[in-house]
């Protein structure tokens, strides 16, 4: 008897019964057997009607942070509902294995110069938070993670700037039928130790659709890398499930420049979307600021990675000094295990300023569970301002992307256009460090069925270094995109990733 009472007690140990992934997993999946049920709203027009800056007055006290007297690396702050943040997030924190509801208090909030009655703040509750950590100086918290809004996040490594956000899922992206917004419900944040090196937040994410059970580990550093683990129970039929969703802005630059005149050379999160697979390798994306929805697909077999990249981090590019742009963190994506076929989806939408996200990847696979079976998936997100330490050392990359009317030199040494779109690219890496000026090397390049490929060369660039590509496309119907691509070879050895620029129509 002794025996069964000991074996027994070693089931209950705290230990095994530790609150984790798999019960947040049991959660998502008895919710997603039960009709959805929208999450309830009780924001009074006070605070629903405000303006963003107002809303922004409204400010978590510091000195109410959670766990801020406890000299733990890790301090939790929070959102206050308003604005289109109109329902609230439950937050829990997970200490010594129990689970502990952070509870709303108006007190804990500086609400500035705003006039909000008392009464109208009961029975609110919290937007989302963010995770504070000494990521930039020991005697400073910094902002390091926020989750806000439906189930977006933002991270940031040392000395980076928010810029492009992840989310947990995109459902039915850019269709006709409208896009559907799945938003996490309730958070589990388990309470740090002083040594701790990481951060573990578990989340329940709800939509018409689906529900699901999501874990992220935060580790912080140069490049903050969060490890992202997902269950997901389907409700019904999903036409464009995306799965590790980014969203970022791109108004103009070198590569599509400002229609009117402005000392700044660029505006954007990102300039490019990575993709990189084992069949076709290497293939960089330039963004656009189309006219109309562009909507672009990449079949992949096997993905290796992708993400949406700011390759630019010299301020000269930029010369914003509020906004710093040239701060803005790129975030690659590498999945963890095998996801099979799919396709990786780009989403370009006009915007005619910078406060709109109107740039959209992710990756949607080939097939989905039937209703009932999970959809496991995992990857690695990284935050990162040293894009080049993620590529393959073998190949070169376009480090920028320039566009302009295309011109020819006439005997007279005078330019004069010839109606082509010229495209001048330059190519970086150690790939190219041992071809040598005199040694020509060739540009493989090509157009879609709506252009012509005029011209193309590629020369050293004796001022940078690395190579300089040359081309110059003429469009057909300018009411249609052209494609075009582009890659350094020497003979049939491939020197490069691949450039491919869709060319807007009527862009």
């Amino acid at each position: 008897m002794a025996g069964l009472l000991g074996a027994l007690g070693g089931l209950a140990s705290p230990t095994l019964l530790a609150f984790g992934f798999e019960d947040v997993a049991q959660k998502a999946k008895s919710l997603s057997e039960s009709a959805y049920e929208a999450p309830e709203t009780n924001l009074p027009d006070a605070l629903r009607e405000l303006e963003y800056e107002d809303y922004a007055k409204i400010q978590f006290r510091r000195d109410q942070a959670l766990w801020s007297n406890e000299d733990l690396p890790f301090q939790l702050t929070f959102f206050h509902e308003g604005m289109h943040f109109d329902s609230a997030v439950k937050v829990n924190t997970v200490v010594d294995n129990e689970v502990h509801e952070v509870s709303f208090d108006p007190q804990r909030f500086d609400y500035g110069d705003l006039s909000i009655p008392k009464e109208q703040l009961e029975g609110l509750g919290f937007s989302g938070f963010k995770i504070v950590n000494a990521l930039n100086r020991n005697d400073v918290m910094d902002e390091l993670m926020v989750f806000q809004g439906a189930s977006y996040f933002r991270a940031l490594g040392r000395h980076q700037q928010y810029g492009l956000s992840g989310r947990g899922l995109a459902v039915d992206t850019a269709l006709q039928s409208g896009e559907e917004f799945p938003a996490f419900r309730e958070f589990w944040v388990v309470k740090p130790t002083p040594e701790s090196q990481y951060l573990t937040v578990f989340a329940l994410l709800d939509s018409p659709s689906l529900a699901g059970a999501y874990r992220f580990v935060l580790r912080p550093g140069d490049d903050t890398v969060v490890d992202v683990k997902s269950r997901l129970f389907l409700r019904r039929k999903v036409e464009k499930l995306g799965i590790a969703p980014l969203t970022s802005m791109y108004l103009f630059g070198p590569g599509q420049p400002s229609e009117s005149l402005n000392y700044r050379p660029a505006i954007h999160d990102s300039n490019g979307l990575l993709i990189h697979d084992a069949t076709n390798g290497w293939t960089w994306r330039p963004l656009a600021n189309p006219d109309k929805l562009m909507v672009d697909k990449a079949p992949v077999e096997s993905l290796k990675g992708f993400g949406l990249l700011q390759r630019s981090h010299d301020f000269s590019d930029y010369e914003d000094l509020v906004d710093r742009y040239d701060r803005r963190p790129s975030a690659w994506i590498e999945p963890q295990g095998d996801w099979g076929a799919g396709e990786v989806e780009l989403i370009q939408i006009p915007t005619p300023n910078e406060t709109n996200d109107n740039i959209v990847a992710f990756w949607k696979p080939e097939s989905l569970p039937p209703r009932g079976e999970p959809l496991n998936l995992s990857y690695r997100m990284f935050w990162t301002t040293t894009e080049a330490k993620f590529l393959d050392p073998d190949l070169a990359w376009v480090d920028e992307t320039r566009r302009s009317q295309g011109e020819v030199r006439g005997n007279d040494l005078v330019r004069e256009p010839d109606g082509s779109i010229a495209f001048v690219l330059d190519f970086q890496g150690p790939a190219l460090e041992s071809y040598p000026g005199d040694k020509g090397l060739e540009v493989e390049a090509s157009v879609g069925n709506n252009g012509e490929l005029v011209a193309s060369r590629a020369v050293p660039n004796q001022a940078e270094g690395g190579w300089r590509v040359f081309l110059r496309v003429k469009r057909g119907d300018e009411d249609r995109p052209v494609d075009i691509r582009a890659t350094l070879k020497d003979g049939d050895e491939v020197l490069s990733e691949t450039w491919y620029y869709r060319v807007p129509a009527n862009g």
